[in-house]
């Protein structure tokens, strides 16, 4: 015992240096723990921001009830989705249209055919007829881009360009 009291006060200099940088070890660790500590203090408030006396079973219990929500909500959207779209597939979404003169002697191209056809070419033509004495507008069936009623000319020529998606109004 009496050695080791020896050793202490031979290198008490160095003990007490030694502590001492022991001391600044453990207090930059301190500080350093700290600060991490504040950080998950700020993550926890702005975990549990507007709420109050939450603890973490009732927050995740909260988050799944709103995802469930929101997973059928996104269910329900593309239930509708897919029947506005099969809805969409029997629009009117090509059209084909001609002015023409259906009398040689008639000028102002005051004749017209235009074709209505949805996606699988269904629809049908409108076709009005000027004439001096009078007009004369009917309507043919169009069923895959055909009709069971003889077509004109000009009739075949708009189902054509509504087939082909042609944007422009054309003339004869």
């Amino acid at each position: 015992m009496e050695q080791f009291i020896s050793a202490i006060s031979d290198y008490s200099t160095y003990i007490i240096l030694g502590l001492l940088i022991f001391n600044i070890i453990l207090f930059i660790m301190f500080l350093v723990q700290n600060n991490k500590i504040k950080h998950e203090r700020e993550r926890y408030q702005n975990l549990t921001k507007g709420l109050s006396g939450v603890n973490f079973e009732e927050l995740f219990m909260h988050v799944n009830s709103d995802i469930n929500n929101i997973n059928s909500n996104l269910k329900r959207l593309e239930d509708n989705l897919l029947t506005v779209e099969t809805n969409l597939t029997f629009a009117i979404q090509k059209i084909g249209f001609l002015r023409y003169n259906a009398f040689a002697d008639m000028g102002s191209e005051l004749s017209f055919s235009i074709a209505l056809l949805d996606k699988y070419n269904n629809g049908f033509v409108l076709t009005s007829i000027y004439g001096r004495e009078k007009s004369v507008s009917f309507a043919k069936p169009i069923k895959n881009g055909e009709s069971n009623i003889p077509l004109s000319p000009e009739e075949m020529i708009v189902i054509d360009r509504a087939k082909r998606g042609e944007k422009e109004i054309g003339f004869k």
